[in-house]
């Protein structure tokens, strides 16, 4: 569902509040908060989508780590999920049980375990998880709290959303959808315990919104403005010139639509490339995480990252106002 549609059908559910719902629907955020405890809180979280690529196995595995990115972003841990599928009546047994097999492989790599779910027939096949994790109270990451002085990090390339929909249009090359695919079946595990060491101010992860959706998001939760630079911005081989012959899914153009018109809008500065604006909406599957730091903690962050081996992309900073800019 699209930004706009999906923002008014849930406008009469935010009142519905509890004094132990740390994180609900009144924030945007990427997933609930529940306190147990002073010291003990649950992470909850659902996702689920029609498949992305044609192999059942992968199918499955990219939409158990799409689920559960939203506990990482929070800065969770993954304990247990529940499986969300519907498929057609002359499906294959096979091909559920590969779907199934992918999705179950992913959570016990990020160390929990498939307790169960729920099955319904279908026309289209879809797949996904209801994740729970945990998280200190205290701990808890959100949209909110990003500061002007802040850099802001990346930590997957963007364009997800063009090379599978050229997989959908037979267009794409073997060689781009291969490191789309290795992409997406990246946790955001590792990046998210990287990050705890750190004051982190805000944080999400890069889904259905697109880049620009979601840092809008952090922008107006926040009270500021964010600054993108389009030439650091890292893209997966090929998503550029895939955007530039179309293959763009529809959520790309209802994130524009929407986003370009939220509070103090998206302005794009002369000399950035039409074809990288359109990525910079793209629809991710299993993005990366968006997050904001202190500019004095840029240096050891990258350090950090380093050392534990996972990708990381300076592409923007905090500033007061509002809205986001992108520049060349």
């Amino acid at each position: 569902m699209g930004p706009a549609a999906l923002a008014q059908v849930l406008r009469p559910l935010a009142r519905h509040t509890h004094p132990d719902l740390l994180v609900g629907l009144q924030t945007s955020d990427d997933a609930a908060v529940y306190r147990l405890s002073d010291d003990l809180a649950i992470v909850q979280t659902v996702d689920f989508f029609t498949p992305v690529v044609d192999d059942p196995w992968t199918y499955g595995a990219i939409a158990a780590a799409n689920s559960m990115s939203d506990i990482y972003a929070m800065g969770g841990d993954v304990l247990l999920a529940l499986n969300i599928a519907a498929f057609p009546d002359d499906l294959p047994p096979e091909v559920l049980t590969a779907v199934f097999e992918g999705g179950a492989s992913k959570v016990a790599e990020a160390g929990g375990v498939i307790a169960g779910g729920h099955t319904v027939t279908d026309d289209e096949p879809k797949f996904g998880l209801c994740v729970t994790g945990t998280i200190r109270p205290d701990r808890v990451l959100t949209k909110a709290e990003a500061r002007a002085g802040d850099r802001l990090f990346l930590t997957k390339p963007l364009g997800t959303g063009a090379i599978t929909t050229a997989i959908k249009n037979g267009r794409a090359e073997p060689t781009h959808v291969e490191a789309a695919v290795a992409s997406m079946l990246t946790l955001n595990r590792a990046a998210s315990l990287a990050m705890r060491d750190f004051d982190v101010h805000a944080c999400t992860d890069i889904t259905g919104f697109g880049l620009l959706g979601h840092g809008a998001e952090v922008a107006i939760r926040s009270g500021v403005g964010l600054r993108f630079s389009g030439e650091r911005v890292p893209l997966l081989p090929g998503a550029l010139g895939y955007a530039a012959g179309g293959h763009l899914p529809g959520g790309m153009r209802r994130n524009r639509d929407h986003f370009a018109a939220s509070d103090g809008g998206i302005t794009i500065e002369t000399g950035v490339d039409p074809n990288l604006e359109a990525l910079l909406y793209d629809p991710e599957t299993s993005g990366g995480l968006l997050f904001s730091i202190a500019a004095e903690d840029g240096e050891a962050l990258r350090s950090a990252f380093r050392g534990a081996d996972v990708s990381l992309w300076e592409i923007g900073e905090v500033v007061a106002g509002a809205g986001i800019v992108v520049g060349a």
